[in-house]
């Protein structure tokens, strides 16, 4: 069995500790929480568009989408566009919300009509500038990652297009540098 080895240093950033407990007893360091380092109050800019994805791994559009959303990110950069954390809007997480709420624009990226992504984010009572649904709007096919179990099961990637991808991401970064309008 390998372990990990980690730069203990790399793990302590912006005024956060996230070293395990046992991993600091030597330090003289009084454990820091995220809350008494840093708060963020609703409404602070971070980003200036917030993508929220779906990333259903059991499926090639939710991967297709969560890989689409960090290429849009690598071209337009972080300053101009993050992905938000899609589960911390529905535990009503401030710091995230505000963001949001603080951001130009919220698109959402779904793989499927399912729309989950954009669910959460309206349930979060966020109103996106776009929605993008990969089978809506890229015409890509769903296709489920456990069909193959037992049978010829490949590598996850072998399930996914660099093509479908790419237009998904050509999409994303659309909607955000012109607007693209809402759909």
């Amino acid at each position: 069995m390998r372990s990990l080895e980690y730069d203990s240093g790399a793990l302590r950033t912006s005024g956060y500790d996230f070293r395990h407990e046992s991993d600091r007893k030597n330090d003289n360091e009084a454990p820091n929480k995220m809350t008494a380092a840093r708060t963020l109050e609703d409404g602070t800019k971070t980003h200036e568009n917030i993508i929220f994805s779906c990333y259903g791994g059991l499926s090639n559009t939710g991967i297709t989408s969560a890989l689409a959303c960090l290429e849009a990110v690598k071209e337009l950069g972080l300053e101009r566009a993050a992905i938000g954390c899609l589960p911390a809007l529905q535990l009503g997480v401030k710091p995230v919300i505000g963001k949001a709420k603080a951001a130009q624009k919220v698109v959402t990226v779904d793989g499927c009509p399912l729309e989950c992504a954009r669910k959460i984010v309206e349930q979060a009572g966020i109103a996106p500038a776009a929605s993008i649904v990969l089978t809506r709007d890229i015409d890509m096919k769903k296709k489920a990652l456990h069909e193959d179990i037992g049978r010829d099961i490949k590598g996850v990637m072998e399930y996914i297009s660099h093509d479908e991808v790419n237009r998904a991401k050509e999409l994303i970064v659309q909607y955000i540098s012109n607007g693209g309008g809402q759909r």
